[in-house]
């Protein structure tokens, strides 16, 4: 059966929106360490900016998708889409670093929509296609993701102090603001608010509810596990490959345009295939064994030809555990709260996002490859969790 034309377009604009929003994140983002240097900050406050941006995001996504289960999805795309506007707006005129990590902590707070989006999209896409539609999400993020800096790049003026920084902030605001514009001139409700009298789920309550769930409670660990693992990776790659090959920013910032285009293209094109003919299950217990052999094997890259293929492999890993992630919540959670239980996975990895940095800069001091194994034994446990998870999804079948 042909799904509906209404719901086709309005998949496509949040698939462009998730794109827009994520080419103004990455505008950002490799702008930040000189934009608070501007700001006369020191080391670990540049390194509290950005742990600000994931904490909001851990307290945002649970509420938003709540919220969205309870409201619908429409109207919470659209505030929080326009709070991300305001955020990159305001950043442009903080006048002292504490008042740009509040601005970046509400920002956060405010931009965690994507389960909201997973939400629309498990609302109005059959289950068997649910893996290959979170992939497409997943391929617009890391499109918007490999653009995103090199413009930053280009618009930004470190020179020029704080002042160099405004246009790259006002750009991505722009495009925050044509995203929400997207979803108010294009974008139909895929559900109905709640029924004024029907009681909602608290924080506590829907994590309790998970925790007892044989699959929600294991893929939860599983997100945790794994993008706890792939965030320290991220954080500590430049000063590795700086140790290691005498690499700048530049060939950094190559590799990263790499690694996004490799999730891009897996997320899109590979995992849905894959999920559909050997199962959610399997497809995410492959990604994590991909994701440990490769982390394990970085340090030992004799060459940077291979350390980039090395980390390619990690990225592929992680292109293949996160649609199947968000497919696997969708089918086991009840219908009126796949928003909530989405956010529930994306507050994991807000927490994972904050914590694998943090850990990885001490490790790193230890020994250059300290980040990278803990990762890969950190998968072990997750690849355990993933093979139970086959074995009950075979069973509720």
């Amino acid at each position: 059966m042909s799904e509906p034309r209404h719901s086709t377009r309005a998949l496509a604009v949040l698939l462009l929106v998730v794109f827009v929003n994520l080419v103004g994140f990455g505008v950002v983002i490799p702008l930040l360490p000189f934009y608070a240097k501007a700001l006369s900050a020191a080391p670990w406050q540049v390194t509290t900016m950005f742990a600000a941006y994931s904490l909001g995001q851990f307290f945002g996504e649970p509420f938003w998708g709540r919220m969205s289960d309870r409201i619908g999805r429409r109207p919470v795309l659209i505030v929080t889409i326009l709070a991300n506007a305001v955020a990159y707006a305001a950043l442009a005129f903080a006048p002292d670093i504490w008042t740009a990590m509040a601005i970046r902590l509400v920002g956060g707070f405010g931009s965690g929509n994507i389960s909201t989006i997973q939400g629309y999209m498990a609302d109005v896409t059959p289950p068997e296609k649910r893996a290959g539609r979170m992939g497409l999400l997943g391929a617009a993020f890391g499109a918007g993701f490999v653009i995103g800096p090199s413009l930053g790049g280009l618009l930004a003026h470190p020179n020029a102090g704080q002042l160099g920084f405004q246009i790259p902030l006002f750009v991505a605001a722009g495009m925050a603001a044509t995203a929400a514009a997207g979803v108010v001139l294009f974008v139909t409700e895929s559900r109905g608010p709640s029924a004024p009298g029907l009681p909602q789920q608290g924080r506590m309550e829907a994590l309790a509810q998970a925790a007892e769930h044989p699959v929600l409670s294991r893929v939860l660990l599983v997100t945790l596990v794994s993008t706890g693992a792939f965030a320290g990776m991220e954080s500590i790659f430049g000063l590795w490959a700086n140790v290691r090959f005498d690499w700048g920013p530049r060939q950094v910032g190559l590799c990263f345009a790499v690694i996004g285009v490799i999730a891009s293209l897996g997320q899109g094109v590979l995992t849905g295939r894959l999920a559909r003919r050997f199962g959610e299950g399997p497809v995410l217990t492959t990604g994590l064994s991909i994701i440990a052999l490769s982390l394990f094997a970085t340090p030992f890259a004799p060459h940077p030809g291979l350390a980039i293929v090395a980390v390619g492999c990690t990225a592929f890993g992680q292109s293949l555990v996160f649609p199947c992630v968000a497919a696997l919540i969708s089918r086991a959670s009840p219908h009126d709260r796949q928003g909530q239980m989405l956010g529930l996975n994306m507050a994991a990895g807000s927490l994972a996002r904050i914590g694998g940095p943090l850990t990885a800069g001490p490790l790193f001091g230890l020994a250059a490859g300290g980040p990278y194994w803990l990762g890969a034994a950190l998968m072990i446990p997750a690849i355990a969790f993933a093979v139970t998870i086959v074995h009950r999804t075979k069973n509720a079948a």
